[in-house]
């Protein structure tokens, strides 16, 4: 049965106690609107525009309106039966109505570490899948333990479309659907662009496939003659297209004679537990394989739903679909995955599920000559826009958690002063800076930003690049930034953050009322167009993960704190930047940030 947030099983044993996300108090946002914003004010003049625009919102002409558009907002948040003011809105907002690529503007990737004793392909999807089935089986039966943080429990609601469940691709707003994990226990394999559906549970005895059992399976993939040359209408690349188009060319394929066979296939697909791509490739950098994992030519994708990627080579990784969960979910699933096989915990050699298989079924669509040109454009397309980003990883092993840490200094706050001076170093200024913090305490609860750049942010990177200014200056000044940073993030944690509620008040103009000067100031815009797109997860059996830039002159920086590394991985236009100097600036910032402790630390102790 499709999890329920009412259940009485662990998974959702939280739920009821969960609090209804805040409407933060007016004042209290524009006032810490006005303060991000100071370290992007160009000049006087483009503060003053801001000051008082924040003073009219307060107590001028548009302070009428806006109180209006907070009561409206507050009314919305206590309405009867709506578990959360912003959910719908956010989902539409930047998912659903969202209409360009998924790929690599909204959807993420994880690569993960390699095991040296799997060489193949097929053995590392077949054990990736048997600790997948482990999981799906504590979603489903909900008997998965509740997330808690020393605050409570955490909002589990978004497990229920980890599996069986697919976006929907729907003019002007696309859908999601979720399938019965009871009756769909079939995986959905991808070769050479070649669909075929895999039953993890034999029919005859219910029980589920060894690894052997499923290795077997998919050679049969594998070695098939069809799949020996690469399809030659790619239906799985039309998903890497923007949405509209995928729109219009998901009506050709359920329309005409061909509309009905084409509808039983592509119900097939979405109900798939998910999407493994066996790809032919052999990638081997961190940059290979991010190329790789994140789409290839997309040919051998099928980006609406989440996908575990395995070369042939035995690399494998991660995309996911972000509409309906964000990455601490997906993160989830796959530290258990990778975390059984390295601890041993997943049975490789058997027992058997007692009966002879069915070969994979072959999924075979029937479409116009149109269609197969279509697909093979949207190949190209996607190989082109790929073709223009740059991607660069770093793996910093001088230090990690462990050692920020004997410096009395949160990880995520020196990590993210590291990005502030890279940028700095690169640029010498400041940007918006976008950090993901998570809202799951609360109903429903999803993200809110941390505006990462702060005027305390300013300073230290100031300091840090003035050749006049002391050791015992610069530490001050990094320690008020990362001060500052912890602050922030707390409050956008509890829902006390200043994008959402922007959002939200935004949202509730209605016709024929004048737009407040706060949302008509330039620095609203600017400060909100995240040239540094961050975020952050804890991973040891991750070599890294990435993301696409959220603005055409921006970065994506996607970042894992370890315990005796950072990883630091960079995306961003060719046209505009270069991946390789952000990270060698971030290899250099790390570098100073530690020598700068260890000096200051020596010269105490003298």
């Amino acid at each position: 049965m499709r999890a329920s947030s009412t259940s009485s099983k662990p998974m959702y044993a939280g739920q009821p106690s969960l609090p209804l996300l805040p409407v933060p108090a007016l004042e209290q946002t524009l006032s810490k609107y006005l303060q991000s914003t100071l370290p992007l004010q160009e000049s006087d003049e483009s503060l003053a525009v801001t000051k008082a625009a924040v003073e009219s919102a307060l107590k001028g002409k548009d302070a009428k309106l806006m109180q209006t558009l907070q009561e409206r907002l507050v009314k919305r948040a206590t309405a009867e039966g709506r578990e959360s003011w912003l959910s719908e809105w956010w989902l539409s907002a930047a998912y659903m109505s969202y209409r360009d690529p998924v790929v690599p503007f909204s959807s993420y990737f994880y690569l993960h570490k390699g095991d040296p004793k799997v060489k193949t392909g097929v053995t590392r999807a077949a054990q990736l899948l048997k600790a997948m089935m482990a999981f799906r089986q504590l979603v489903v039966s909900e008997d998965l333990a509740p997330e808690k943080t020393k605050t409570g429990f955490l909002c589990m609601a978004p497990y229920k479309w980890m599996f069986n469940s697919c976006r929907i691709p729907v003019e002007g707003e696309d859908v999601s659907k979720a399938y019965d994990p009871a009756v769909n226990n079939h995986v959905i394999v991808l070769r050479n662009g070649h669909f075929f559906a895999v039953d993890l549970v034999n029919k005859v005895t219910g029980k589920e496939l060894s690894v052997p059992e499923i290795e077997v399976q998919l050679e049969k993939i594998v070695n098939d003659s069809r799949t020996q040359q690469p399809a030659q209408a790619p239906i799985g690349a039309l998903s890497s297209t923007d949405r509209d188009t995928w729109v219009k060319n998901h009506e050709a394929l359920l329309s005409g004679s061909n509309g009905e066979h084409n509808r039983a296939i592509l119900e097939k697909i979405e109900s798939g537990v998910l999407v493994l791509s066996l790809d032919s490739s052999k990638p081997v950098t961190y940059e290979e394989r991010s190329f790789d994992v994140y789409g290839g030519n997309a040919k051998n994708r099928f980006f609406d739903k989440q996908q575990l990627i395995v070369a042939d080579n035995g690399t494998s990784g991660y995309v996911g679909e972000h509409s309906m969960m964000d990455g601490t979910q997906t993160l989830r699933l796959n530290n258990f995955m990778l975390n059984a096989l390295a601890a041993g915990k997943v049975e490789l050699a058997g027992p058997s599920s007692g009966a002879v298989l069915d070969d994979p079924a072959y999924l075979e669509f029937k479409v116009s000559d149109d269609l197969a040109k279509a697909a093979s454009e949207a190949s190209d397309a996607f190989v082109s826009l790929m073709g223009k980003q740059d991607v660069s990883v770093l793996e910093f092993s001088a230090y990690g958690k462990e050692a920020i840490k004997e410096y009395k200094c949160s990880p995520d706050a020196w990590a993210q002063m590291c990005i502030q001076l890279a940028f700095f170093k690169m640029y010498g200024h400041a940007c918006a800076t976008y950090e993901a913090s998570q809202t799951r305490k609360f109903k429903l609860g999803r993200t809110e930003t941390i505006r990462s750049a702060s005027v305390e942010s300013l300073a230290f990177c100031r300091a840090m690049e003035d050749a006049s200014c002391t050791d015992a200056e610069r530490l001050k000044l990094f320690q008020a930034a990362a001060a500052q940073h912890i602050k922030y993030a707390k409050a956008a944690s509890e829902g006390q953050g200043v994008d959402r509620h922007l959002f939200g008040l935004k949202r509730l103009i209605q016709d024929g009322e004048t737009t407040p000067a706060l949302f008509q100031d330039p620095m609203n815009a600017k400060s909100g167009t995240w040239i540094l797109s961050t975020s952050q997860i804890s991973a040891e059996l991750f070599d890294a993960w990435g993301f696409g830039e959220v603005t055409p002159k921006g970065f994506g920086v996607a970042y894992c704190i370890k315990e005796n590394s950072l990883v630091f991985t960079i995306m961003c236009l060719k046209e505009e930047h270069i991946a390789s100097r952000f990270t060698h600036c971030l290899s250099q910032a790390g570098l100073e940030l530690r020598a700068l402790h260890d000096r200051v630390l020596s010269t105490t102790k003298l």
